[in-house]
């Protein structure tokens, strides 16, 4: 579970195409350039992409274990690594365990989704962007670490004027009336954050950056955060690598291990919208018949997902899909294109889903859709009350890296700091 988790990722220079509306975000005191002074420097609070968080564990003595070695720490209070654990994930008797650890269920009677029981998780270092940094160069890429060094480089420091926001990527925000204990929790402490780091920044309004999933999470934030709130603490919004639509890969991740479907609260969160995705245009092809975004319940069906996951999907997942709104804070839209090799269509000729598709590609990032991204412009920059809205498309240039790739890192540091033309 955990190895087909990590799968999920996309392993994945500057021609750029800006829409703008309105005047720019107020810049800073002081323009800010690699080594000058960090006075005049707006606090910048982090969310990371999907799995780029890192949790910790403990067992109780209601755990179940599904072998006699991942019972190791049960019943001691000690906390371990549960993720991201290498060792774990590459040991064949270990893996399970983690995997088993790492699985969420569905509580009918709580209408939400807990650990395991026995399992007591939290997420590491909130606060800090030490708290989802990695090691290896593709996660350095992938999580936000090289542009935790640009920033560090232009004068912010961590916990000072650079903060993080880590989350646990196995949940996802659930429609507004239905019960989401960890996106609740989430939104209290960032909630918390951005105004202690205005408190420690002569209250200045911070910049709230995101990467993929954590485009997710801070547009439902601010979309359920008063705008009284966030008009004083919201300075800019700059979301990198985050498109309205989805993508195709959660997909087929999905009809490859159907069973995952209710192991993860945030498993339909990337799921091709209808809001994007027209009843004309089809995503799974077979022989009987296509399926559309609108079509998503009989593909889910299709594939062996239980009634549950379909309403589960219908009842969480969606409304908020079609909900994507404007945050109503001066946005900027960052977005690779021109990466041919992005999922535009599966073909399941036969109908057999646990078969590897073949795959019609188009434009996009590598991993969302142009689209997707051209549909932000609509979605966020034409609604009215949005004052201040610019897209940036950046040619050829993939979905990791927006927060990369040399000229493409440098583009979203200059947004952050308010240098514009």
């Amino acid at each position: 579970m955990a190895t087909q988790l990590y799968r999920l990722l996309p392993l994945l220079f500057l021609p750029f195409i800006l829409f703008r509306r309105g005047a720019s975000p107020p810049l800073p005191r002081q323009h800010a350039v690699i080594g000058d002074d960090p006075a005049g420097l707006h606090p910048v609070v982090l969310l990371p992409g999907n799995t780029c968080s890192q949790l910790e564990a403990r067992l109780t003595d209601a755990y179940q274990p599904p072998s006699p070695q991942c019972a190791a720490a049960k019943g001691s209070g000690r906390w371990f690594r549960l993720w991201k654990n290498s060792t774990a994930m590459q040991d064949p008797d270990v893996a399970p365990c983690l995997a088993d650890q790492l699985r969420l269920v569905y509580d009918p009677a709580a209408r939400d989704f807990r650990n395991v029981p026995g399992v007591e998780t939290r997420v590491l270092g909130f606060g800090s962007t030490r708290g989802f940094l990695a090691d290896s160069p593709a996660n350095k890429d992938l999580c936000m670490g090289r542009l935790v060094e640009a920033l560090e480089q232009a004068g912010y420091r961590d916990a000072e004027t650079l903060f993080g926001a880590p989350f646990d990527f196995r949940q996802a925000p659930a429609a507004p009336g239905q019960p989401c204990r960890a996106f609740s929790q989430f939104s209290r402490r960032l909630r918390a954050l951005v105004e202690r780091a205005s408190m420690k920044n002569e209250g200045k309004p911070v910049v709230i950056v995101s990467h993929s999933q954590g485009g997710y999470f801070a547009l439902e934030f601010l979309n359920r955060s008063p705008l009284p709130w966030r008009r004083r603490y919201v300075k800019h919004y700059v979301m990198a690598s985050t498109g309205p639509g989805g993508f195709l890969l959660s997909m087929q991740k999905l009809a490859s291990n159907p069973s995952a479907a209710l192991s993860f609260g945030s498993a339909f969160t990337a799921l091709p919208s209808p809001k994007v995705f027209g009843p004309d245009a089809p995503l799974v092809v077979t022989r009987a018949r296509n399926y559309t975004a609108q079509d998503m319940p009989e593909f889910m069906s299709a594939i062996g997902l239980p009634p549950l996951a379909v309403t589960l999907y219908e009842t969480r997942a969606l409304p908020v899909k079609l909900n994507f709104r404007a945050p109503v804070v001066p946005t900027t839209c960052i977005n690779g294109v021109g990466v041919p090799m992005t999922m535009k269509e599966l073909v399941y000729w036969d109908g057999n889903f646990s078969k590897a598709p073949e795959v019609v590609y188009g434009d996009g990032d590598g991993l969302i859709l142009l689209a997707s991204t051209l549909a932000l412009d609509t979605v966020i920059g034409d609604d009215p009350r949005q004052e201040y809205y610019k897209s940036i498309k950046l040619a050829g240039t993939s979905h990791a890296g927006v927060i990369s790739d040399g000229a493409a890192l440098e583009r979203v540091v200059s947004e952050i700091l308010g240098v514009h033309e």
